[in-house]
């Protein structure tokens, strides 16, 4: 796309990153290059401000070690040794391999993609119409958040809940399972507006974080208790009558059979599964039943262990227990993200109509290390054969990596990546193709954290060879001989067919336009629910409870004996998941990959703050520093990640240790329910 050059303008951009703040951009352009990135003022979410990581776009769009021709692999994989080829001849082997594993069975091709970008187009458009066309096995995305979606889905009847802007109007705000300083900061900025206003801020996490120190109060429960403490909760709700039970009558269903359960959590019970004082259990509840309004951010570092799913079936019920839905500035946000169901045209955009009737097996990304390693099988289908990955770096953020590593290496797996750097992933492919950037395409975004659609302009030409997602997708359609027409829509015709409801002419002009929603959704019940009633029991689920973790010193007492510390890993601050990690402004900042751990763990292990240390387990070790401090728990280490592999100390990052085992609800992963033990070295 030849697009001219300038003198200096401004151009409409949205962030791409999973963020839930979707942040609408104003990027400055000067002779054909992005001098600066910064947040939209008159986006009511974004008010001008950005991330540290995002404000640094410019300097990931133009890194040195940018990807910016098609490269081929010579030699042993993974030694990350590359030649460069033409897109002609990139294509054309592509496209001969692909359609010579088609022939046998196109299952034995499997798509591995997630939110590198969050965009519309350059996510799921083309991509997913050339699988569908193809017949290729498809991809359950469940590495971040399925537990907690499909867990407010069967509550609520979709991933829907309060406006952002409406916490700036609540009394007490529970912010849980989050560090929104870090991964939220302009939900942030609302609470703060409500604290300054005089409302309680709660942070509820195992973690010492950067939020936790500006609430008023921390929680620092153990990983995976968070379902016990929603069901004390409940305990003293119920006890001290501080239920709003017309609401109950009006607009839930089935909560008399979840009464008797929630009444055998007694306080000192509840503390003792959470490694909390009962005293903490009674005031908590006390303070979200008699100050309203009263809000919960629940975001989804919390349901990533065994029980996330039940945990967030109960947290969400805690509004409709005391009618805080009522009231502006009460009730619960978890994501945003079903709002836009019916204002974006999925089927159109993705066209899973090409498929024919056929109904491909399922993939799970999340245990993409043993699914590798499968060989073929009546229940598993074929083996895999070929992996196109865009959008993803599993080898560094997929659990239990050493089998993920193992599973990349074969050497009978083609492995194609659409990247724009050499990743951990990269370097164990067949053919790296060089993607565009967000500043070099066009693409449409909705958002998990509030109800504005954004669309972002290319500001630049692409660079080097560069080509965005629907580009190659198209491109690689067109070799293995699909004609069909809608191979062919430009970005433009995608754009508009995604949104068909919505006036895209002002989106383009303006950036960003508001959903139209109900200002107090669900003050009157109108849930999205097939009878408007949020639900308490589920078919095939029953009652939420307390699911505890596969790996805890009260679960599995034997493990916990040779293995005596829970191992969270947050993301670190100033990276998104493995993004930004080989910035090197970002991760000057960072340091160096850490494990924290609280003085009291250290002590007896003889290990000082800043001494390197080994983290281990029965899958695997990774060598680290240790910061020994008070953000840790005393029996919690937060091993804070991702980092590259290859940016390690030894080759290794912190889901080495990491298992595949899933969620109760979601078929998600649980990064946070892993025992270790650490040692000096």
């Amino acid at each position: 796309m030849n697009m001219p050059v300038l003198a200096q303008h401004t151009v409409r951009g949205a962030c791409p990153h999973d963020c839930p703040d979707t942040c609408a951009l104003k990027i400055t352009v000067e002779a054909g290059r992005v001098i600066k990135v910064a947040g939209d003022p008159d986006h009511p979410p974004t008010h001008g401000a950005l991330c540290t990581k995002v404000s640094r776009y410019a300097e990931r769009s133009y890194h040195p070690e940018r990807v910016l021709t098609p490269l081929k692999r010579v030699g042993p994989k993974g030694l990350g040794r590359f030649e460069a080829v033409s897109w002609d001849e990139a294509l054309g082997d592509i496209a001969a391999r692909l359609t010579a594993i088609a022939m046998r069975d196109p299952q034995a091709i499997v798509p591995y993609s997630y939110a590198g970008t969050m965009g519309l187009l350059q996510g799921e458009s083309i991509a997913a119409r050339f699988f569908n066309r193809l017949g290729a096995s498809l991809l359950d995305r469940t590495i971040c958040s399925s537990a907690g979606g499909e867990a407010v889905a069967m509550t609520y009847g979709g991933k829907i809940g309060m406006h952002l802007e409406d916490y700036a109007q609540a009394k007490l705000i529970l912010i849980w399972g989050s560090n929104s300083i870090a991964s939220n900061l302009h939900f942030w900025t609302f609470a703060q507006q409500a604290k300054r206003a005089g409302a309680k801020l709660v942070c509820i996490d195992p973690r010492r974080t950067e939020t936790a120190e500006k609430c008023h109060q921390h929680l620092a429960l153990l990983p995976g208790s968070d379902g016990a403490l929603a069901l004390g909760l409940m305990h003293e709700l119920i006890r001290n009558g501080w239920l709003d039970e017309d609401y109950i009558a009006a607009h839930v269903d089935g909560f008399e059979a979840l009464r008797e359960q929630a009444l055998a959590w007694d306080p000192d019970r509840v503390a003792a599964v959470c490694g909390l004082s009962a005293d903490e259990v009674r005031g908590l509840a006390r303070d979200y039943a008699n100050t309203k309004p009263a809000a919960i951010r629940l975001n989804y570092g919390m349901q990533r262990t065994h029980g996330g799913g039940n945990a967030v079936r109960l947290i969400a019920l805690l509004p409709c227990l005391t009618g805080a839905w009522r009231q502006r500035g009460g009730g619960l946000l978890l994501s945003a993200s079903g709002w836009f169901k019916d204002f974006i045209d999925s089927a159109t955009l993705q066209r899973p109509d090409l498929g024919s009737g056929r109904r491909p097996r399922v993939i799970n990304m999340s245990t993409i290390g043993d699914d590798l390693l499968r060989p073929a099988s009546a229940d598993f289908g074929p083996k895999i054969e070929a992996l196109i990955v865009y959008n993803s770096n599993p080898v560094a953020v997929a659990p239990e990596s050493p089998k993920v590593v193992a599973g990349f290496q074969r050497e009978d797996l083609f492995t194609v990546v659409l990247e724009h750097f050499l990743t951990d992933t990269a370097d164990l492919a067949d053919y790296v193709l060089p993607a565009t950037t967000q500043l070099e395409h066009l693409d449409l975004h909705a958002s998990y954290g509030h109800t504005y659609l954004l669309i972002n302009h290319p500001a630049v030409a692409p660079i080097g060879q560069a080509k965005p997602n629907t580009q190659i997708f198209r491109e690689l359609a067109a070799r293995m001989g699909f004609t069909e027409p809608c191979f062919s829509d430009s970005d433009e015709q995608l754009a508009r067919q995604a949104v068909p409801r919505l006036d895209f002419e002002l989106l383009s002009r303006q950036g960003w336009v508001k959903l139209p929603l109900p200002e107090l959704p669900f003050a009157n019940g109108g849930f999205a629910t097939a009878n408007g009633r949020a639900q308490v029991a589920v078919a095939g689920q029953g009652l939420p409870g307390y699911v505890p973790p596969y790996e805890s010193v009260q679960s599995a007492p034997a493990l916990a004996a040779r293995y005596p510390l829970a191992m969270i890993s947050p993301p670190a601050r100033h990276f998104l998941n493995s993004s930004f990690a080989n910035v090197k402004s970002l991760r000057s900042i960072e340091g160096e990959p850490l494990v924290e751990l609280h003085p009291d763990d250290a002590a007896p292990r003889g290990i000082a703050d800043g001494a390197m240390v080994r983290v281990y387990n029965d899958r695997g070790s990774y060598r680290c520093k240790a910061a020994v401090g008070e953000r840790a728990r005393q029996g919690v280490v937060n091993g804070l990640g991702i980092w590259w592999r290859k940016l390690g100390f030894d080759g290794t990052n912190v889901n080495e240790l990491t298992s595949q085992r899933l969620t109760d609800i979601g078929r998600g992963p649980t990064f946070y329910d892993c025992l270790v033990e650490v040692a000096a070295e």
